[in-house]
């Protein structure tokens, strides 16, 4: 088994008095990406949060050893997050710095690029599509060059197949210089190398759920 590695051990989830899953039994590897897969409702998104410390499983264990435990995470939900009122650049600024970040003005820029909404850089979030909102969302991965732990609810959703491509680099650039993806997606993913590895949730729901 990893040394540097996110480990699950018979790890069990519920939302209220319902137990979504149990006996969950994970290790992703540094410079692996995980792909969470599941019904709706069987707890992807509760795992997530889990896994970023926003809630705590109702049994088993999760750890971080090695090199991973001293990494920063950053968890991106299912909503981008982004302030209407703010043009595309303010905006991402402004979840940066939420994270602890202030890079300057090159960098975001370069970001927002990466996933191809440079040339909406001064326009006002609301005036944006759905797609383009996600692009910006996204664009904080494209500011991170140091391994880390990324946990990304549904980042796919309203990209169209270049926006999914642009992804699909980010990830794996990502874990090539030796970082954790974990994700949920209902979209077959493209990735070639890493290739990601399938965590499936069905079947651990237990019978009385």
């Amino acid at each position: 088994m990893a040394a540097d590695a996110l480990r699950l051990e018979g790890v069990a989830c519920a939302r209220g008095e319902r137990v979504l899953f149990e006996g969950l039994d994970v290790c992703v590897a540094a410079g692996g990406i995980a792909w969470l897969r599941g019904a709706n409702g069987q707890g992807k998104t509760t795992l997530l949060r889990t896994l970023a410390g926003l809630s705590a499983p109702i049994a088993g264990r999760i750890s971080r050893t090695g090199v991973v435990a001293g990494w920063p995470l950053l968890y991106l939900a299912h909503a981008n997050g982004l302030k209407d009122d703010l043009t595309a650049f303010e905006s991402l600024r402004f979840l940066l710095r939420l994270g602890g970040h202030d890079l300057p003005a090159p960098r975001i820029d370069a970001a927002l690029d990466r996933f191809g909404v440079a040339d909406r850089r001064d326009a006002p979030v609301r005036t944006l599509s759905q797609g383009q909102r996600r692009r910006v969302a996204l664009a904080r991965l494209a500011t991170s060059d140091a391994p880390a732990l990324w946990l990304l609810d549904e980042p796919y959703d309203a990209l169209d197949a270049e926006g999914s491509a642009r992804l699909d680099a980010v990830l794996a650039a990502h874990a090539e210089r030796g970082g954790i993806v974990v994700l949920t997606s209902h979209l077959p993913l493209a990735i070639a190398e890493p290739r990601p590895q399938l965590v499936e949730l069905v079947g651990l729901a237990p019978v009385a759920a």
